[in-house]
């Protein structure tokens, strides 16, 4: 995995709503703190970072604005000075601002996390994929929900989380986990201060 020094972290729907019961079993219990760690890394390095907020148009929804899971979660909670980029759909990119946020930053690849992997997270990476940006998804910082089946079953989280991925693998982004997302972060910005570095050499 190598990255660009303008590679954006992209953390998709992060708030409190996701803990309602109403979502069941889930998978990636450490994904929030591995999505933190993630953050961590990228504040650390000055590399972009937009956090994608979903606002329910939904009255009864738990991502309304009027309600506590509106709230982001706090591991992961933006600084004041960071991107925060509001959505009503699945894809972060329809009807958002996330692409001119992105074009201020310069950024042409998206290393992405959050949740819900078989929604959100699956639809943003389609959509970033399909206008042109390079996709690394951080298997390790997404996490699924049981999925319903037709006949009255539920497919386990843990399978709907690797279905979704492995559905984007290949086409749509590159599947990483954190470890090595981590390293092509801080990889990405000791190139750019050696690349400084000499060009200041006499």
């Amino acid at each position: 995995m190598r990255l660009p020094s303008d590679a954006a972290l992209i953390l998709v729907d992060l708030q409190l709503a996701l803990d309602d019961p109403s979502f069941g079993p889930r998978n990636n219990p450490d994904a929030e703190q591995t999505a933190a760690a993630l953050l961590a890394v990228w504040r650390d390095e000055g590399l972009p970072i937009v956090h994608i907020r979903h606002d329910s148009i939904e009255p009864d929804s738990p991502y309304s604005p009027d309600t506590p899971g509106h709230a982001f979660k706090s591991e992961t909670a933006p600084l004041a000075n960071e991107a925060v980029v509001a959505k009503h759909t699945s894809s972060a990119f329809v009807d958002t601002t996330l692409e001119a946020a992105l074009d201020g930053f310069g950024a042409t690849t998206l290393t992405i996390c959050g949740a819900l992997t078989q929604n959100s997270v699956e639809a943003t990476a389609r959509h970033a994929a399909d206008l042109g940006y390079r996709v690394f998804v951080v298997a390790d910082a997404c996490w699924a929900v049981d999925l319903p089946t037709l006949d009255g079953h539920a497919w386990p989280a843990e399978i709907v989380h690797r279905l979704a991925l492995a559905c984007l693998a290949g086409e749509y982004a590159t599947i990483v986990d954190s470890q090595l997302a981590i390293v092509a972060a801080r990889q990405a910005k000791a190139r750019q201060r050696l690349k400084t570095q000499d060009g200041a050499k006499p």
